[in-house]
């Protein structure tokens, strides 16, 4: 949404969003239409994130500085690479969205919070924002019902209020990165879209895509 232009060839894609937006699905299947690569949000191999939903307090500076480090070095990859790559989840969305949030509900202290971000601000100085964000735009409800089908036992401790909070955080987000004109933005509505069953919003989706990048049908 944003006519931002690139003086480079694309490589990078991201696709940001709240838990449950749909991020992953998202981003295999604009991979497979394009023949891109995927870096995928690290929850499998991630040696925190269960503990982190037992003990949000105690085990939060510790996931937010695996995410930082994880999404650093795939950003490092994707822009010395020629290879275009849609990341799933964005280093901006841990630094303005995860990691406050923790630090305003008490589970970051504030040691803590300072430290990471500053070291957030060193790592963002080193790399460009991606050539198009994608933003997955979703009201509770589509999340919750997203969260419940794939049914992560770890996400089962999640509150409404978690996921408000965030939303919330996202909306103030996606307001500065499109008015700063940090990159080119395309929002995709969510709650009017099923890309997953419904190949007719799913081709809706790729002509948006491919007209950001590339300006016009892919």
């Amino acid at each position: 949404m944003t006519t931002e232009k690139t003086d480079h060839k694309v490589t990078h894609v991201a696709v940001a969003g709240n838990i449950g937006a749909g991020k992953t699905t998202l981003c295999t299947k604009l991979a497979k239409h394009f023949s891109w690569e995927v870096n995928y949000e690290d929850t499998e191999d991630n040696p925190y994130l269960s503990d982190f939903y037992t003990d949000m307090k105690r085990w939060s500076f510790n996931l937010q500085i695996y995410f930082l480090n994880s999404r650093y070095r795939q950003i490092l990859d994707i822009q010395s690479g020629d290879k275009v790559v849609i990341q799933d989840r964005t280093i901006y969305e841990d630094a303005h969205i995860f990691a406050p949030n923790l630090h305003d509900m008490g589970l970051m202290s504030t040691r803590d919070f300072n430290n990471y971000f500053e070291l957030f601000e060193t790592m963002s100085s080193q790399v460009r924002p991606p050539d198009l964000l994608i933003y997955l735009k979703a009201d509770i409800p589509t999340l919750v019902n997203h969260i419940q089908k794939r049914g992560r036992e770890y996400e089962g401790n999640m509150s409404l209020d978690y996921l408000k909070r965030l939303n919330e955080r996202y909306e103030t987000w996606i307001d500065s990165y499109l008015n700063k004109k940090v990159g080119k933005l395309l929002i995709i509505n969510v709650n009017k879209y099923d890309f997953n069953a419904n190949p007719e919003d799913l081709g809706d989706v790729i002509n948006q895509v491919s007209r950001e990048l590339y300006g016009g049908l892919f």
